[in-house]
């Protein structure tokens, strides 16, 4: 039986709150039957879930597209629920009942619908350009009081802030978001959450109440303790919108009739940590009956409402609690928790003791050889909690505004007697659907999997951190193109990635160029290196290649086109990059001694991504069907290609930067043709054997250095470089216990000393990248290109010398695809899952037709296989949706093609 099912608005399964004025709708398919597509659909959207009577319909549309769906002309409106329906027609005429209903709610659409105030305390702080020796500050609370005197249909909240916000209505904590309203340039974007408080309210008097914390918005950022970098004042915005049964409405806003107080939260800083006086509580302060006379009236603060927008990418939450599994005693004598995993959130813990008792926890991501707690890494960062008991009965705290990166957690000022089960670890990150996984043979490969994916949950906190301890934990354009392709395995990243996108746009210069981080908290100056500024063009591109989304490209084309205008502009002509500062090959390990920058030449690092960003370009144009683009970049490319054949190949087709990083971009972004690639290839297999099959490449060569390979006939020189367990290798980290990612390849050396004291990080994603392969190469999960979203699906396992057998599931915009191939004793097996609605091309490798079997039957007579042909590296075959089961003898050992 056919079914619609798991609908989405904008992603999201009954989103409140969006600001999309063209909603697009996606739906999956669900059936036993094999080689489903869909050949027609229809759907109906209405103002309640009985669907009485439609306000829209789209009446039946034959169409296979049931992803980002538009409604048509269907004009919503501000603060209205739409609810919706879908049912579809198979190829063979089979039509499905209608879906379960789903809906979304929009938002505030029209800037003039914001009335209220920004509000803040009547003393702001002195702007702060850096900490001062004494800094302390209060985090407010605001509130007010209001009446319900008649039923309540329903009501929403509406709020933001300079800095951080918690809201609370009669008493308890509104929503289960964390670190609101999130990190923007606030000059240009602020997000406003939305809240469904309808159940929250009584009859009669209520209260509603918000605390503020510096955050993002003035808090320090960045190693050179800046401090108010966005504004030197805290401030709430809050729109409460009452509608009740007979079909009035009130509105709640923050204004001067607000009162605002101290809270017990001394202090609290992004890096720094938090300070909290238990003795200072104000209970029940925003709950209905306090008396807030003696509390002080709120300023209004100066603040354009014009640059506020409905919550865009997935909020931060928690999810998951880790017990610690060790109670250390260190060498010198001080009391440390083990969690057991690097991971990033806050500590939850309960304490007893006398009032004014202060006890203080710090966090740290590793131990020094000696087995003591270390710190240095964190640089200026404190990572301090600090809770002062009120006293009496056994006390429960965890932080509000501050989150810390860290495995271990020393102790200062609690009893003699530590119970492990007083102490749980919050992880917290962005809310991203889980949509991939991998497991093998192997067991350490398999931790390395699970280190990419907590490198993930750690630095994708809102923006996509580089790290989440030490004094920086910014957005890094480089780090973020490196590892969206992996991310994209792991969670559903596009609305996430969306938002940064949109920050990226915002924080351009006007000349093109893309600073180092986003949002940009950086000088003037730091802006456009090559792979860096890239971003601006890679991470859109892969959006729209994972998630089928065309939207993201056409919002930003503009901010793609005028990054490889900047680049166009900077040589010495337009067709080489060769000025401007570069990161180079960033921490590669042939670099001189004293310096961070791999030995690549920068300036063929910087031609190399010009050609492969304006291919990008083109390939966007096309997709959007901006002809004149696609031609006049089609021209470029050409015209770069040429020009880094001339600088940088000889007449015999060698490439005159002799590093491994120099190969692997030459053939992964397809620059080299003909004999010049065969040289390249040839050059890096000598580099692989010179390093006894060990990486020197640093940010910029790592993340293609296994496809350079396996693309390449060397498929089993890329599992050998996967299991090289020694430094430098992914799994070396492994052998020393890491549970995430490192920045450095010998962060912790063999002797155990650490690779540096000052940029250290045992939390930084983008090694990670190599997720990418083992999804792509080893299962063999990865997709045709001219067809975004994985609407054809290739199938191409590529098995290596050290694995049994491999596991990839990857649930996508159509459902689960998942391959997983099996060594067995004579031959092996590959189990395929293609979902509804999408097709699959398949390789069985080094099969042939004569004893290949799907589920017992000869491929050519099985149900659902379309096509079949023998090629030199196995059988090939074109598939419909379903389960698959193939076995076949293996003919030969694999052999390099």
């Amino acid at each position: 039986m056919l079914q619609v099912i798991e609908l989405r608005c904008e992603y999201k399964r009954n989103p409140l709150g969006i600001e999309v004025k063209r909603p697009r709708i996606s739906w999956k398919l669900k059936s036993e039957a094999r080689s489903i597509v869909q050949s027609a659909y229809e759907i109906e959207v209405a103002e309640s879930a009985d669907f009485d009577s439609a306000i829209w319909g789209s009446g039946k549309i034959q169409s296979e597209q049931s992803l980002h769906v538009e409604l048509g002309d269907l004009e919503v409106a501000s603060r209205k629920r739409y609810h919706y329906r879908v049912r579809a027609w198979s190829a063979s005429g089979e039509a499905s009942e209608w879906s379960e209903a789903a809906w979304f709610e929009m938002g505030i659409l029209d800037k003039s619908e914001w009335v209220a105030k920004w509000i803040g305390v009547s003393k702001p702080a002195e702007q702060l350009a850096e900490k001062p020796a004494s800094y302390e500050e209060r985090s407010p609370m605001l509130r007010r009081s209001f009446a319900v005197g008649k039923g309540v249909r329903r009501a929403r909240a509406y709020a933001s802030a300079l800095g951080l916000y918690e809201l609370e209505l009669n008493g308890t904590r509104v929503g289960d978001e964390y670190f609101t309203p999130g990190w923007t340039n606030y000059e240009h974007r602020i997000q406003v959450q939305a809240y469904d408080v309808t159940a929250m309210l009584n009859e009669g008097e209520n209260a509603i109440g918000a605390m503020l914390g510096n955050g993002w918005y003035k808090g320090p950022l960045a190693w050179k303790d800046h401090y108010c970098l966005y504004g030197n004042r805290q401030a709430l915005f809050l729109q409460l919108h009452i509608e009740y049964d007979d079909g009035t409405e009130e509105t709640v806003v923050s204004d001067e009739s607000w009162r605002t107080a101290p809270s017990q939260i001394l202090m609290s800083e992004i890096y720094h940590g938090e300070t909290y006086d238990a003795r200072l509580e104000v209970p029940g302060w925003s709950a209905s009956g306090f008396d807030d006379g003696k509390w002080e009236a709120v300023a209004v603060v100066e603040q354009s409402k014009d640059v506020l927008i409905m919550q865009e990418n997935d909020p931060v939450r928690k999810f998951e609690e880790i017990k610690p599994i060790e109670l250390i005693k260190t060498p010198l004598g001080e009391t440390v928790l083990d969690l057991g995993q690097n991971m990033v959130g806050w500590m939850k813990f309960t304490v007893k003791g006398e009032a004014g008792t202060e006890v203080v926890l710090h966090h740290a991501e590793v131990l020094d050889k000696e087995g003591n707690f270390y710190i240095t890494n964190l640089r200026a960062a404190k990572q301090e909690i600090r809770y002062i008991l009120k006293g009496g009965e056994a006390e429960t705290y965890e932080p509000r505004f501050s989150f810390q990166g860290f495995r271990y957690v020393r102790l200062t000022g609690f009893p003699e007697t530590i119970r492990l089960e007083d102490f749980t670890g919050i992880v917290l990150h962005s809310d991203m659907a889980p949509t991939g996984s991998f497991e093998c043979s192997d067991p350490l490969v398999n931790q390395l999997q699970h280190n990419i994916e907590w490198g993930l949950k750690g630095n994708f906190l809102d923006v996509p951190t580089d790290c989440p301890q030490r004094d920086e934990r910014l957005g890094w354009t480089g780090d973020a193109q490196m590892f969206i392709r992996t991310a994209a395995y792991l969670r559903n990243v596009a609305p996430f990635f969306t938002k940064w996108s949109r920050d990226l746009a915002t924080d351009q210069r006007e000349d093109g160029g893309v600073p180092f981080v986003i949002p940009n908290v950086l000088d003037e100056n730091s802006h456009s290196s090559s792979a860096w500024g890239d971003a601006a063009v890679i991470c859109p591109w892969t959006i729209y290649l994972c998630y089928g989304d065309k939207r993201i490209l056409e919002e930003q084309y503009d901010s793609m086109k005028a990054w490889v205008e900047y680049i166009r502009k900077q040589g010495d002509n337009e067709l080489l990059w060769n000025t401007g500062f570069h990161f180079g090959d960033w921490l590669g390990l042939d670099s001189k001694p004293d310096t961070y920058i791999g030995a690549t030449d920068r300036d063929y690092i910087a031609t190399a991504f010009y050609a492969y960003s304006t291919s990008l370009l083109r390939k966007t144009a096309e997709a959007l069907g901006k002809e004149e683009d696609a031609a006049k970049y089609g021209k470029l490319y050409e015209g770069i290609v040429a020009a880094y054949y001339d600088e940088f190949v000889s007449p015999n087709g060698r490439l005159t930067v002799p590093t491994q990083t120099a190969q692997v971009l030459g053939l992964v972004f397809g620059i080299l043709d003909g004999k010049a690639k065969e040289r390249a290839v040839a050059k890096l297999m000598e580099l692989m054997e010179e390093s006894k099959f060990h990486l020197t490449t640093g940010f910029v060569g790592t993340p293609y250095l296994n496809f350079a390979l396996t693309d390449n006939g060397h498929n089993d020189a890329a599992y050998k470089l996967l299991f090289q367990q020694d430094y430098p290798s992914w799994l070396y980290q492994v052998t020393k216990g890491a549970t995430t990612i490192w920045e450095h390849w010998d962060g912790i050396k063999e002797d155990g000393s650490f690779w540096s004291a000052d940029m250290n990080s045992f939390n930084h994603y983008a090694y990670g990248a190599i997720g990418d392969w083992l999804y792509r190469r080893v299962a063999g999960i990865d997709m045709d290109e001219r067809i975004a979203g994985y609407k054809k699906i290739l199938i191409r396992p590529q098995p290596g010398e050290g694995l049994d057998w491999a596991e990839a599931r990857l649930e996508t915009m159509y459902g689960e695809i998942r391959s997983c191939w099996k060594r067995t004793d004579d031959g092996m097996t590959l189990e395929v899952t293609v979902p509804a609605n999408t097709t699959a091309e398949i390789l069985l490798p080094n099969a042939t037709l004569e004893t290949a079997r799907e589920n017992g039957s000869k491929l050519d007579a099985a149900d659902g296989v379309a096509a079949v042909r023998e090629a030199k590296s196995g059988v090939e075959l074109t598939v419909g949706s379903g389960q698959y089961s193939f076995n076949w003898a293996v003919a030969q050992p694999q052999a390099a093609e």
